[in-house]
């Protein structure tokens, strides 16, 4: 068991850790984090203290938790990061924006906590569950595939997405790996023609109606996907997830990830 003090301040970190069977150690998260039902059981004190929002958690709330780790991650929370590191705070930013780089911060996180050995098992099932679905999807035709981070206004998923559709055996022409996500018109995405759309909206979960972007006035003729946004916007374990999901939309007679 853990003997390390953890708050996370990302969801994604959060899921990770738990992946990495040091839920216990969680002694505070944001309130966008989804904490384990374990979490905090290693100090007696129950559920983590909520420690505030995503982008605007209460740092003085976290010192007075005394953690040995802080963890964050994003871009978007690299400002966080230097004000934890301005109070003295043993912060542990990871910044992932690829696939790769997400599998790699899987063995990073571990480092983080305490359980290098475990992170290491962590990214290595993860490149092996990848490579199961390579191998299922080879030689066969790529779909092109439209990820919809947000609906208003319509973004595109950027970040690990294109490469995660990739792994799924699509083809996604709207935004580079690594590239953030961005706002497109509405005739670029008909312009690719799209075989799949897949809606994923940030903090959604998988709570939209696919009509909402199927009764658009746009010439886009297939279907619309509706999957929870942590499978494919968080860079935790759940990626993986999403990576298999993808692939069973995108090839449903592979009956594995059907």
């Amino acid at each position: 068991m853990s003997e390390q003090r953890l708050v996370s301040l990302a969801p994604s970190a959060t899921a990770t850790v738990a992946a990495l069977g040091a839920a216990e150690a969680l002694v505070g998260v944001t309130h966008h984090c989804d904490p384990p039902a374990d979490a905090g059981a290693a100090h007696d004190a129950g559920s983590p203290a909520p420690v505030g929002g995503w982008l605007n958690p209460n740092l003085g709330r976290v010192a007075d938790l005394d953690p040995d780790a802080v963890l964050t991650s994003d871009g978007l929370q690299s400002d966080l990061a230097d004000d934890c590191r301005a109070r003295g705070l043993p912060v542990r930013h990871r910044e992932p924006a690829t696939l790769d780089e997400a599998i790699a911060t899987f063995a990073a996180r571990g480092a983080d906590v305490g359980r290098p050995e475990a992170g290491e098992r962590l990214a290595a099932a993860a490149r092996e569950r990848l490579d199961r679905v390579a191998d299922a999807v080879a030689d066969r035709s790529r779909p092109t595939v439209y990820c919809e981070e947000w609906s208003d206004p319509p973004m595109a998923a950027g970040n690990w997405v294109p490469d995660a559709v990739r792994a799924a055996g699509g083809r996604y022409p709207f935004v580079d790996p690594g590239e953030r996500s961005r706002e497109v018109d509405l005739a670029s995405v008909e312009a690719a023609d799209p075989d799949h759309v897949v809606v994923h909206v940030c903090g959604h979960g998988d709570r939209i109606d696919p009509a909402t972007v199927e009764g658009r006035d746009w010439a886009v003729d297939a279907p619309v996907h509706v999957i929870d946004d942590s499978l494919l916007n968080q860079p935790s374990p759940a990626l993986i997830d999403g990576v298999e999901r993808l692939a069973g939309l995108l090839h449903p007679d592979i009956e594995r990830y059907s």
